[in-house]
Parts: structure tokens; C-alpha cells; sequence
């Protein structure tokens, strides 16, 4: 009876015993999972991620042996930890981290990243590791690291995508619309935007650098003019004056020539009749000058 007694006890503690223990080494082998609030943890330390996606037929085949990874690091008493990412649930780490491919394993050692590319198995990737074979392989250049800038604007725009595409599920699914409907739609909010991002381009550009002013003034023709006689007003009125002497000339040569004939007999009547006419000065008459 002793005996009978004493090994349900026994039993009792066995599995206490084991449950203790599996649970304590799941707490220990638990896969970190990461999202847009909690991934910068993964700048500090060493770290082995994996991006994944739930309907990937080859991430759930790695499943098993990415949970097997950290408990075999914990055994070995590694410093790595084991994360993973659903790219369904945080779409801006997978345009961050410019995942093309699933799954996707990426080997950081405090903020330098690095895309693992060898075999998938447990003992390749605990070696990649603890045999530092990760200093064969190029880090990610800094403009192409996920903290960078240019990646954090990366990872918004695929945020913006998923925004999106959730907006045209909801308008066929929920409106009925059919999809040129939808896509009409976008089209004109598109066109919308970019209308109001290049006025505020301009705006800024004229702000910035603002359009030079033109030297010139806009005069009336009379003004013009009468500008125009006060700049040369004495070359202007002597020139004109010049004119009109060399018309005067002129026409004076042309009366002798036209009256020769009369002079000659004017001349010849006076000596035949024994008179001798007093000689008169000529008068020069000039033409009135016409007004401008």
C-alpha cells in the first residue's frame, strides 16, 4: 500500500516537474516579435530577424527551425536573440528594410545590418554567429539603413500604400463600386494633389528667389517725345535750322538761273538809254520754319 501510494507522488512531481521546465525554456526561446513601435530594440545587441508573411508556404516551413534557433543560442549561452516580422501586420519594416523575398533573414550587431544568405538550417545560422562569418559578408550602407532617413521615408510611403489599397477594398466592397470607379477616383485626387503641390512649389520658389524688376517705364508717346527734344534739343534745332538755309540756297540759285536772261536785258536798256541804275543790295528773305 506504501508503495501504491508513493508513486503517484512521484508522478505528481515528474510532471510538475516538466511543466515548470518547458515553460521556462519556452520563456527562454520565445521568438521576439517586432512591429512599427518595438524594432529599434534590435539596434542594440546582437539579433538574427526574420521576415515572414502567414500565407508564405517556405516561412512556415522555417517556422519550427526558427523557434528551434533561440533555444539552441540559449544553450550555448550566445548573446544573439531571435526576432521576426509579419510583413501583413507592419508593412512599413518590410519598405524599410527593402524585403523583396520571403522569408527574409537579416543578421544586426548594434545597428549595423547585414542579409543573410546562407543555408536555413539550425547549425549554419548558430555558426554564422558564433564563428563571426558575419565579418565576410558588407554591412548595408548607411543611406540604405533602415534608421536612416531616407528608409523612414521608404517605410511611410509603404504605409501609405497599405492606407490605400485598405480605401479601395472599402470602396468596392462596402459602396460597390466597380473598380474603374475606384480608380477614378484615385485618378482624381492624384491630379488634385499634384495641382496643389505645384502651386505650393511655386510659391516657395518665389518666395525664395523672387523675380527680378524691369528698369524700364512705360511713357506715353508725347512725354517720349518731348523727352527725346530735351535730350538733343540744340543738335535737333540746328540741324533743322541747316535744312532750311540749304533750301533757301538752293532756291535762291535757282531764281538767278531762271532770271539770267532778264538781267542781261535789264542791263543793256539802261546803257542804251544813257541811265545808270544805282546798285542795291540783295535782300536775303528765309522761309518761315515749320512748326514741329
Amino acid at each position: 500500500m506504501a508503495c501504491a501510494y508513493r508513486i503517484p507522488k512521484f508522478l505528481q512531481f515528474f510532471i510538475i516537474f516538466t511543466i515548470i521546465s518547458c515553460s521556462f525554456s519556452r520563456l527562454v526561446s520565445a521568438n521576439v516579435e517586432l512591429d512599427e513601435d518595438n524594432w529599434k530594440q534590435i539596434l542594440d545587441g546582437e539579433w538574427m530577424v526574420e521576415f515572414y508573411a502567414p500565407w508564405c508556404p517556405a516561412c512556415n516551413a522555417l517556422a519550427p527551425v526558427w523557434r528551434d534557433l533561440s533555444t539552441q543560442a540559449a544553450r550555448k549561452s550566445l548573446a544573439m536573440r531571435a526576432a521576426e516580422v509579419d510583413v501583413t501586420k507592419s508593412p512599413g519594416l518590410s519598405g524599410r528594410f527593402v524585403v523583396t523575398a520571403l522569408p527574409t533573414i537579416f543578421h544586426v550587431i548594434d545597428g549595423e545590418f547585414r542579409q543573410y544568405k546562407g543555408p536555413r538550417d539550425v547549425d549554419s545560422m548558430l555558426g554564422f554567429v558564433q564563428q563571426k562569418r558575419w565579418q565576410q559578408t558588407e554591412p548595408v550602407p548607411a543611406w540604405k539603413a533602415p534608421h536612416s532617413l531616407q528608409m523612414t521615408l521608404v517605410a511611410e510611403f509603404f504605409k501609405l500604400s497599405q492606407v490605400l489599397r485598405s480605401v479601395h477594398t472599402m470602396l468596392m466592397e462596402q459602396y460597390g463600386l466597380p473598380t474603374w470607379g475606384s480608380y477614378l477616383i484615385f485618378a482624381i485626387g492624384t491630379i488634385l494633389i499634384g495641382a496643389l503641390l505645384g502651386l505650393l512649389l511655386v510659391c516657395i520658389i518665389d518666395l525664395l528667389y523672387p523675380p527680378r524688376r524691369s528698369d524700364k517705364v512705360l511713357v506715353s508717346a508725347a512725354e517720349a517725345r518731348h523727352r527725346d527734344l530735351d535730350g538733343k534739343g540744340v543738335d535737333d534745332e540746328q540741324e533743322l535750322i541747316n535744312d532750311d538755309i540749304v533750301d533757301d540756297n538752293e532756291k535762291d540759285s535757282d531764281a538767278e538761273k531762271n532770271s539770267a536772261s532778264d538781267s542781261s536785258s535789264s542791263e543793256a536798256a539802261p546803257a542804251a538809254g544813257g541811265d545808270v541804275a544805282d546798285d542795291k543790295p540783295e535782300v536775303r528773305k528765309r522761309r518761315p520754319r515749320k512748326a514741329d
